[in-house]
């Protein structure tokens, strides 16, 4: 009997392809919407109950410097989606850019773009390219619909930033079958149909971007047990909220075993993140300054923790500075997916399972821009009227500098010694201030971030 060696090279080759291609791990990145720094026991809170996500955290890698690459929701689930800084694809906040009194703001502020330039690549569409199956769980908030984007699955998602109610009707949330439960829950439901019904012949990558905790702050019923006679901590104290961040936890807890009970737990490559601070004032960040909406500390710093079994260490914590334009590289490698598209973040997988921290990671600049205004300011942003004014960051090293447009003025922090940015430096320290103004300027025209300039004549 005779073989047709180069059927047989073919066939086998192909086994081989389709095993490598099964070991590749699944992908699992849990995004919490406006989960501030410290709203869960493993970054300190007292206050909050997150035993699951304590437990998932001390699996792998902490982050205790990582950040929203956007002080609020939609700009930073756009960098996360492209890879990209803000200036590149232009959605810099929630709805219009010139919000609060026209009177009070002094310049016209860059318009906004609500909707995701379908010309750029997703992350989901990578993967989906590379072999996976898409899922998005929750919340969107680029377009009408996820799935032109390279979801195969939507649960949920739409341009809706935030639920009409966590409790039945949701108003403008959509989901089949009957909507009779508190509606992270029912997500939650979906989503672990999702992963039961997965065939494990091909890779998966679930997106669950919940929509708690954002407002409405619903209280969910049966957890406020807990907090009734709870003693407040650092200025966390709201109960309601208290109890979403409790379920929050609980329906995570309730995915990550049904990934135990299909024997798939060990192969995820799990993210868990924020995407942006907390909101003041329902919750704080002390000793972090400010929350959601603000370029301070507290409005962009989020926790963060990278899990994968067998790869990254249990029980590590990592000051380096990272930032949710860092997933989308990563990943690539994760996946072992070739992708052309130039990153504004890096990979972090080397540094994930060795811990060996590359000159580049060390060297490098995180940069904000946000050429608009959004109002709700207070005493910690200490302005009465903006969270933010028209402006740019940069973090480089432990140094961390703003640039406001409306008066050019300019605040210097040393985040090793003034974690809460109290103590502006730019004066005591002219040569530094001046090197990371030229890194600002060299980053907006990297980026082609537009100028905002044209003074508003009802000031």
């Amino acid at each position: 009997m005779k073989f047709n060696v180069a059927f047989l090279f073919a066939f086998c080759f192909s086994l081989n392809f389709c095993a490598a291609q099964n070991k590749r791990p699944n992908i699992l990145i849990i995004l919490i919407d406006d989960m501030g720094w410290r709203d869960v026991g493993f970054m300190g809170s007292k206050y909050y109950e997150t035993p699951v996500m304590d437990s998932l955290a001390a699996q792998g890698m902490v982050f205790t410097n990582a950040y929203a690459s956007a002080a609020n929701c939609a700009p930073s689930r756009a960098c996360l989606m492209t890879g990209k800084w803000m200036p590149r694809h232009g959605i810099y906040t929630v709805g219009n850019s010139d919000r609060g009194k026209s009177k009070d703001r002094k310049l016209i502020p860059i318009a906004n773009t609500e909707t995701l330039d379908p010309g750029f690549k997703t992350l989901a569409q990578s993967l989906k390219e590379s072999g996976y199956t898409t899922c998005l769980a929750g919340k969107w908030h680029l377009s009408n619909d996820p799935v032109p984007y390279g979801f195969d699955v939507n649960i949920g998602g739409s341009h809706a930033g935030n639920p009409g109610s966590y409790e039945p009707p949701y108003k403008n949330v959509n989901l089949s079958g009957p909507n009779t439960e508190y509606l992270t829950d029912l997500i939650m439901d979906k989503t672990i149909d999702f992963v039961k019904n997965t065939s494990g012949e091909k890779p998966f990558f679930l997106y669950y971007a919940t929509y708690a905790v954002h407002t409405p702050i619903q209280k969910v019923k049966n957890l406020l047990y807990k907090f009734e006679n709870k003693k407040p901590w650092e200025g966390q104290s709201n109960k309601d909220y208290a109890t979403m961040v409790s379920n929050e936890d609980r329906n995570i807890g309730r995915l990550l075993s049904t990934l135990k009970d299909k024997g798939i737990l060990d192969n995820t490559f799990i993210i868990f993140t924020s995407d942006n601070g907390g909101l003041n004032p329902i919750t704080f960040q002390h000793p972090l300054r400010a929350g959601k909406g603000s370029y301070f500390e507290g409005g962009i710093r989020v926790p963060a923790a990278f899990i994968w079994k067998g790869k990254i260490k249990p029980g590590t914590r990592s000051d380096l500075p990272i930032t949710n334009l860092d997933v989308y590289p990563t990943l690539m490698n994760i996946a072992h997916a070739k992708s052309t598209i130039e990153f504004d973040g890096d990979d972090l997988s080397r540094y994930l399972q060795t811990q060996k921290i590359s000159k580049n990671l060390v060297d490098r600049s995180l940069y904000w821009y946000f050429p608009i205004y959004l109002e709700g300011g207070n005493k910690e942003t200490n302005d009465p009227v903006f969270r933010t004014r028209p402006g740019e960051v940069i973090r480089k090293g432990n140094w961390k500098l703003h640039h406001y447009f409306e008066d050019n003025s300019l605040q210097l922090y040393n985040l090793k010694d003034d974690i809460g940015e109290k103590n502006n430096l730019a004066d005591k320290f002219p040569k530094k201030t001046a090197e990371l103004l030229a890194l600002l300027e060299a980053l907006d025209k990297k980026t082609n971030a537009p100028a905002v300039s044209e003074l508003n004549k009802d000031f």
